[in-house]
């Protein structure tokens, strides 16, 4: 299953690359929304939402729609700019009719929602489809797709400002740090895209990207079956740090291709010895394995593990510090409440890392 873009009658210039803070911001959120998917984030993610303002936390599960299981259109720019409030003024350009139907599709969830030629503003079956599917989905999705057919210009000018809130409460940090690991990764595609050509280029980006033997197609290994024209603009690519492992591809007809790619993950420094001692201990005994067999079904509370296993919060909570003190588990409060998930990436890696040290 591919998706197949057309670059057929472009000049010699058929692909270009190139970083964008809205998208990678588009990128924080989803993995603010969907921590899950990126376990080597969980941490930073725990710690965003536990310093976020109540308003802001509010207001991003509001809208998380946009992000979550899949990013409207209008969040990877086809024509990067410099400032996320650039980008953001590039989006206040869109129309109603192109904005509402992009956030529609993220709110009611991809391919379940299509308008042959029927405005969800204007005709009133295509209104009801929509919130009918949004409804299907939750009510939080039924009540923004409400908003939004009744008022886009107010739900758009929340959602700027929810968007431009997060630079001040995390983003701004975040983007600096890595700023300078998009900007490598340009440099290494733009000499080789020079050097070597498209088909090199591409090939760098991820095994899931190639040119075509023709050379007029770009070819995306996905779990779909789409095809769609560049339209006399090069393809933008555009790299991400948080938003490894995903390749995400705006698509959509009437929509310049693009294609958000993970950059290839920094070389991690060596674990001491120490902090692989301290895991394989924190692991030795029976309770904590037990308590990580229940985690790695799902978050849990402390209150749920003791329930679940018969043991007294207390005992549990001992044990939970043992296990977050090697690094092992991530907490997240959500109001009186933390709810522990267990680190798959570094539990994953603790044999590699054992092996490591013994070989030092």
């Amino acid at each position: 299953m591919t998706l197949r873009i057309d670059i057929s009658g472009l000049p010699s210039e058929r692909v270009r690359f190139a970083a964008s803070p809205l998208a990678e911001l588009t990128a924080m959120l989803h993995v603010l929304a969907e921590p899950v998917h990126h376990p080597h984030y969980a941490r930073w993610a725990a710690d965003t939402w536990a310093g976020l303002r109540p308003e802001l936390a509010e207001r991003l599960r509001e809208a998380e729609f946009l992000w979550r299981s899949s990013q409207a259109d209008f969040l990877i720019p086809a024509r990067p700019r410099r400032t996320l409030a650039e980008e953001l003024d590039e989006v206040d350009r869109l129309d109603d009719e192109t904005y509402v139907r992009a956030a529609l599709v993220t709110t009611c969830g991809s391919n379940r929602v299509h308008f042959t030629g029927s405005s969800p503003l204007t005709d009133a079956a295509a209104r009801q489809k929509a919130l009918e599917v949004a409804q299907a989905r939750g009510g939080l999705q039924e009540a923004f797709a409400e908003r939004l057919l009744s008022d886009p210009a107010a739900v758009r000018a929340r959602v700027r400002e929810t968007l431009e809130a997060c630079g001040e409460a995390f983003f701004d940090e975040a983007w600096a740090g890595v700023v300078q690991r998009l900007a490598a990764d340009l440099r290494l595609k733009n000499e080789l895209l020079r050097r070597q050509g498209p088909a090199a280029a591409l090939a760098s980006v991820s095994g899931a990207v190639a040119l075509a033997p023709d050379g007029d197609h770009i070819v995306v290994d996905k779990v779909q079956d789409k095809a769609t024209a560049a339209r006399g603009a090069p393809v933008t690519f555009i790299p991400s740090v948080f938003g490894r492992p995903h390749l995400v591809a705006v698509h959509t007809p009437g929509w310049h291709p693009v294609l958000q790619y993970p950059v290839a993950e920094a070389p991690a420094g060596p674990v001491s010895l120490e902090t692989v001692t301290l895991r394989l201990e924190a692991l030795a005994h029976p309770v904590r394995l037990r308590l990580l067999r229940t985690l790695a079904r799902g978050p849990h509370t402390n209150g749920e593990l003791a329930h679940f296993w018969e043991l007294s919060p207390p005992e549990v909570s001992r044990h939970l510090a043992v296990l977050r003190r090697a690094g092992l588990l991530t907490a997240q409060r959500r109001g009186r409440y933390v709810r522990y998930s267990l680190n798959l990436s570094d539990l994953s890696a603790l044999g590699t890392d054992l092996l490591a040290a013994v070989l030092r």
